[in-house]
């Protein structure tokens, strides 16, 4: 039985006096995945931010995982933090004037974590970044910052990921590769709720949930 699960209820989204989603209700427990399919403009990104705590829903609640590992249950949160989420977004959230290496170092600072300059380089390797690790952020290919976003995934204690489109702009390798630790992820008790215009062919409990028209 799932120690912990992460729920919404019943969540609506407006924009502009024009309602995207409503009625949107799910669970998410530990070892599972949540795909969140829909053409664009149907409230994806939003429902999203919603679940992150970095948007207002209209409507309904989230509930999200206790940080203890412990507890069995649930918490209302107004925000979780990054030992209980972690969230990558359209922007990435990536300094381009940092290497990637010192991204990664201070994206596990901000968590409160220490994180060594070789484990950086390390969790960079993994993705196939290694040659780029000491390089400007601002000089890779987007595929390339994908990568380094996806990277600090395995420096992150966090269990619950949320991804927006985490397999924009990678190659057929580096596609591979995201699959592998999303499922690793998820294999090892964690969460994945991510949006994805393609299959990412995740294995094991999960589901798919279908915004706007089918």
């Amino acid at each position: 039985m799932a120690s912990w699960v992460l729920t919404a209820m019943d969540l609506a989204c407006q924009k502009a006096q024009r309602t995207l989603f409503e009625g949107v209700s799910f669970s998410v427990p530990e070892g599972s995945w949540l795909h969140i399919e829909g053409g664009n403009g149907c409230g994806k990104t939003s429902l999203l931010r919603i679940l992150c705590g970095l948007s207002p829903a209209a409507r309904g609640q989230v509930l999200w995982p206790s940080s203890s590992s412990s507890s069995s249950s649930s918490s209302s949160l107004s925000r979780p933090d990054r030992s209980v989420l972690h969230y990558i977004g359209h922007a990435l959230g990536l300094k381009p004037e940092l290497t990637a290496c010192e991204n990664l170092c201070a994206d596990a600072e901000v968590s409160g974590l220490a994180l060594s300059r070789e484990h950086a380089v390390q969790a960079l390797a993994a993705q196939g970044l290694q040659s780029r690790a000491h390089l400007p952020v601002r000089v890779l290919s987007q595929g390339q910052r994908q990568g380094v976003a996806l990277a600090r995934l395995r420096t992150s204690p966090a269990r619950l990921w949320i991804l927006d489109e985490p397999l924009v702009g990678l190659d057929v390798q580096a596609t591979a590769t995201a699959r592998a630790l999303l499922q690793s992820h998820v294999d090892a008790g964690g969460a994945v709720v991510m949006t994805s215009h393609h299959d990412v062919g995740l294995q094991g409990l999960g589901a798919r949930l279908q915004l706007g028209r089918a």
